[in-house]
């Protein structure tokens, strides 16, 4: 498998990624070389998006198909890096939550006339925890959400992390959240220590929340953010895009529009949509 960056159009590429034509030219052909040899299924090319300056949801779709792709993990800019320093993440949530809104519109709108239809990945994963017990393999959302046990990424330099955002953190010198390295193996310690409030089941707060079966916990987001994992669950960024985010998915499993009913069936998997699907919430 490989994975990269493509953020939508030339433009926005270029301006983020690439800086100059050259630079810019190797990628696209080593994108393409890449493609050709392995198919787009061994491909992730992920769009991180500054929603206060992003590409029209449009070009990044086009430009996603014409090179194969039928998935795309739509993101906003990442908290736990450098880009802390950069953006307003405040206001970003806001205007993330209409950016989203939009790009799945438009996704549903080429999926009533393209040949091949196309899935935002992280909404179709919510779908799927909602209507599939058990669906659980996505690292970025789970419950319980272990770290260092199941996956591990291993930096350049041999060092462990629970989490590429866990690299992230520690690189920008907030907090050191290695968990051993190549040389000295896992440190148990350390990694149990970061495990003990990564479940939402005795959660305050979560214990009332009506998506508690199907969301999670993401402590070293907490961590980037508040420097703490006990922060208020409903005042966190997580909980926040998230409701957001549940709120969208069951608006579009209750939805009676043919257009959408068609783009959900084929995100689940199924070959016709039912209303059945959507579970009945008391």
């Amino acid at each position: 498998h490989v994975r990269t960056s493509l953020d939508g159009n030339d433009r926005q590429q270029k301006k983020r990624r690439t800086k100059s034509d050259a630079a810019h030219h190797k990628f696209n052909s080593n994108l393409s070389k890449a493609l050709s040899l392995l198919g787009p299924r061994q491909v992730s090319a992920l769009p991180t998006i500054d929603p206060s300056d992003p590409p029209s949801p449009q070009e990044i779709i086009e430009d996603f198909v014409s090179r194969g792709f039928t998935s795309i993990f739509l993101r906003r800019v990442n908290y736990q890096g450098f880009a802390r320093k950069k953006f307003d993440f405040d206001k970003s949530l806001k205007d993330w939550g209409k950016y989203y809104r939009r790009f799945v519109e438009e996704i549903i709108a080429h999926n009533a006339t393209g040949a091949t239809p196309i899935e935002e990945f992280y909404l179709s994963h919510l779908l799927r925890r909602i209507v599939r017990s058990g669906h659980h393999n996505h690292v970025d959302l789970r419950n319980p959400n272990w770290l260092g046990v199941d996956y591990l990424v291993i930096d350049f330099n041999g060092i462990f992390y629970p989490t590429d955002e866990a690299r992230m953190v520690s690189r920008v010198g907030q907090i050191d959240l290695s968990i051993g390295s190549l040389s000295t193996g896992i440190d148990e310690l350390k990694r149990s220590s970061l495990n003990e409030e990564v479940s939402n089941f005795d959660d305050p707060e979560c214990m009332h929340c009506v998506y508690k079966a199907y969301c999670g916990l993401d402590i070293v987001d907490d961590l980037s953010r508040y420097g703490r994992v006990d922060m208020p669950r409903h005042e966190t960024d997580h909980c926040k895009s998230h409701l957001a985010l549940f709120d969208f998915a069951f608006e579009l499993l209750y939805s009676e529009d043919e257009l959408v009913q068609k783009s959900v069936a084929t995100w689940l998997g199924v070959d016709q949509y039912s209303s059945g699907l959507a579970p009945r919430i008391k």
